[in-house]
């Protein structure tokens, strides 16, 4: 069994290049200019959900647990409703 070499050289990266014109999903418009690498990656991993809010239901709900018990009224809700019928 042989052993590939690597064509790499030292202060290489192994990233593939970045071609903007390659995604037509981003537009120029777009800023990044502030986002952070990662902020969302271990709450991913443990499989927690990652959900965004839009502005106006993120000024009332401001963090998750106030997101979490007015879903969970609206489970309760739907259960009770779906039971009396």
């Amino acid at each position: 069994m042989g052993c590939r070499q690597s064509t790499l050289q030292w202060g290489d990266s192994m990233s593939q290049g970045v071609n903007p014109e390659a995604d037509e999903d981003i537009l120029p418009e777009y800023d990044f200019s502030q986002g952070v690498r990662g902020r969302h990656h271990e709450a991913y991993r443990a499989g927690t959900n990652v959900v965004f809010l839009e502005p106006d239901v993120a000024k009332v709900f401001t963090d998750s647990a106030s997101v979490n018990r007015v879903l969970r009224l609206l489970l309760r809700l739907a259960r009770e409703q779906a039971s009396t019928r």
